[in-house]
């Protein structure tokens, strides 16, 4: 059954994003296609890792992290690297959302557990059919596992 069908509140998404003007972006494109989720907001690594006591508290985990790689404090690799080593955040798919085209970037992403890796759109409306296909395939179409 697609999270669609599913009783209850939509789980949220998680956009770890500290560039004050791609978070606006972001939302704006989020706002633009109506998303149904809830987005909820960490703006450096730390602030990421500080949902996990959350969760493990019984807070609603997201459908998806959207992960810039760019931040400071705690590079996304590393938030990356901890989420994939931490027994529930692990199953949270994580969708990095980055300016870098560095190859280096992209191999150790996938190399630490990335489900996807997207280069942020420049233009607007660009951004607007990466956030469609981001809601459809993580928020309504894939399978999430749930808590027991």
């Amino acid at each position: 059954m697609n999270t669609a069908q599913r009783p209850g509140p939509l789980p949220p998404i998680l956009l770890v994003e500290d560039n004050p003007m791609d978070l606006d972006l972001t939302l704006r494109a989020f706002s633009k296609r109506q998303f149904a989720n809830q987005i909820q907001v960490a703006r450096d690594g730390e602030e990421a890792l500080a949902w996990l006591p959350r969760w493990e508290a019984g807070e609603s985990m997201p459908a998806v992290m959207l992960l810039d790689i760019n931040l400071p404090r705690m590079t996304g690799l590393e938030v990356l690297q901890a989420f994939k080593r931490h027994e529930l955040a692990r199953r949270i798919p994580v969708v990095v959302l980055t300016s870098s085209r560095d190859d280096r970037d992209l191999g150790k992403a996938y190399d630490l557990g990335v489900n996807s890796y997207i280069e942020k759109p420049v233009s607007f409306n660009k951004f607007i059919e990466v956030a469609g296909h981001i809601e459809l395939y993580w928020c309504v179409f894939n399978e999430r596992p749930y808590r027991p």
